[in-house]
């Protein structure tokens, strides 16, 4: 009996060294292929702009001189790649995809360390922050489940969530040092947490809750304090100097809550599975009130819940503070638990969560081999990405103008043109609702022909794009437009006739 214990025991420590691996490689397959969902066409046309005009690039979506958030440290960087290689836009994002991923999973892995000696801590911690989420599929920016990973793996959210995880085991590391951490460490940290705030500000948050909750749980001393005090004043100075944009305009926004109202339904099926990780956190709050993953959750969660109950439903962007420190909790108390039938019930518990957690994700294959290889019940899992605008690329230049609708208005910048209106919010272009009207007064169907030619010629337009239901000018006739080409869905290039 106890040789087959052993044995069992001997292959599962096997499979969890060789899961990983097999994660980076899928993910690193998924990155070749790049599928195309929700932000990408924004990141896109983000590199795109910087590659032309680094030091002064404009609006990234519609042509128009105005500062925007997306222009950070690392889409800076990924601009100079574009404009020292010309490799193309996509092949950037790929780079920085890859990038971003070694950072995420070096991060899980070293924060681990930070929390557990044990060696199954760190391969188990990604694992449970991959895959304990929920039994319904849920993508967003900045979540960080496996299928939700791999759509947004070129996302600046990635890049910053791996930096945030590095973030919190320096700063672990420092707080325990002996003596404590010199003075250029804690400067260092301090320019490293504005770095993270400026290239994805709701990641940035969620890495100041657990900075914060890491200081509480060192229970830092005064001279600790001074240090740490000028590291932030140092990042503040960073946030306040970074040229292409005002860090703190961003307070004054709104406009987002009905966008981020969705975070806030099907909670238990969406993250359900973190429960194991919420009662691992009760585990380590009986033994430390102040365990840093303690505290760390309890501020994520107070501000997730402040958030839904006052109606601030963008808060909500703060709930991966309150499931990473829960995810990691349940990682390192299974592999750090003392031999006997605690620790074996635990492990039953987590590897019964994260088997339900990866048939859930399992459609991720689908992003490497296609649905049509995915056997049925998988496939019912894929979700299709967005089909892209390569298709109008031979006819439309850089800096063209294209009026569309909401949606090809979201992918369509990535490739270099501008649209009329933005297909995300943009919050610093101050006549975006005269731009979003004017693109509904062209295809409104009680428009005149005047009425929309007039569209054409103040937002200089060169080209349209639109499916036959979508109303606007007919083609041919004078003035107006001239079909160029056909794209997926019905979708039909126009060319403006002046």
């Amino acid at each position: 009996m106890r040789v087959a214990v052993r044995a069992s025991l001997g292959a599962v420590r096997t499979s969890l060294w060789a899961a990983v691996p097999l994660l980076v490689v899928l993910l690193l397959l998924v990155i070749v292929r790049l599928p195309w969902n929700g932000d990408l066409g924004m990141h896109a046309a983000t590199v795109e702009r910087l590659r032309h005009h680094l030091l002064d690039p404009g609006n990234p979506l519609v042509d128009a001189d105005t500062p925007s958030p997306y222009y950070s440290p690392w889409t800076v960087l990924l601009g100079c790649v574009a404009k020292v290689t010309g490799l193309s836009v996509f092949v950037v994002l790929r780079i920085g995809a890859v990038v971003g991923l070694g950072l995420l999973v070096t991060g899980i892995w070293r924060y681990a360390r930070t929390l557990s000696g044990h060696r199954f801590a760190p391969p188990l911690a990604v694992l449970c922050v991959l895959f304990l989420w929920g039994t319904q599929l849920f993508n967003w920016s900045g979540f960080l489940g496996l299928n939700s990973l791999a759509l947004t793996v070129a996302y600046p959210s990635v890049f910053a969530l791996g930096l945030a995880f590095h973030f919190w085991a320096l700063l672990t590391r420092a707080l325990k040092a002996s003596p404590v951490a010199g003075w250029e460490v804690c400067l260092g940290l301090g320019l490293l947490w504005a770095v993270i705030l400026l290239s994805h500000q709701f990641t940035g948050v969620v890495a100041s809750l657990g900075a914060l909750a890491t200081v509480i749980g060192a229970r830092a001393g005064r001279r600790v304090w001074l240090r740490l005090g000028a590291a932030a004043a140092v990042g503040v100075l960073l946030l306040v100097v970074w040229p292409y944009y005002d860090f703190f305009a961003l307070f004054r926004v709104g406009g987002l809550e009905d966008i981020h109202r969705a975070l806030y339904r099907d909670l238990l099926a969406r993250y359900g599975l973190a429960l194991v990780g919420v009662v691992a956190l009760g585990v380590r709050a009986r033994r430390d009130p102040r365990d840093p993953l303690v505290v760390f959750f309890l501020l994520g969660a107070a501000v997730f819940a402040l958030g839904g109950l006052t109606g601030h439903y963008s808060w909500g962007r703060v709930l991966p503070a309150a499931l990473i420190p829960a995810q990691v909790a349940a990682a390192v108390e299974v592999a750090g638990a003392s031999r006997g039938a605690v620790r074996a019930a635990g492990a039953v518990v987590l590897a019964g969560a994260l088997a339900v957690g990866v048939w859930t994700q399992i459609g991720t294959l689908g992003y490497v081999v296609g649905r049509g290889a995915l056997p049925e019940a998988v496939a019912a899992k894929y979700r299709e990405p967005w089909a892209g605008y390569h298709w109008i690329t031979p006819w439309v230049r850089y800096g063209d103008v294209v009026l569309a609708k909401t949606f090809p208005s979201r992918q369509i910048p990535a490739y270099g043109a501008y649209t009329v209106a933005p297909g995300y919010p943009d919050f610093f272009l101050s006549d975006e609702a005269r731009r979003e009207a004017a693109v509904r007064r062209y295809f409104a169907a009680g428009s005149s022909r005047d009425e929309r030619l007039g569209v054409l010629r103040e937002y200089g337009v060169r080209w349209v794009v639109q499916r036959p239901g979508d109303g606007g000018l007919a083609a041919g006739g004078g003035p107006g437009l001239r079909r160029v080409a056909a794209g997926p869905g019905g979708q039909v290039l126009y060319a403006v006739v002046r």
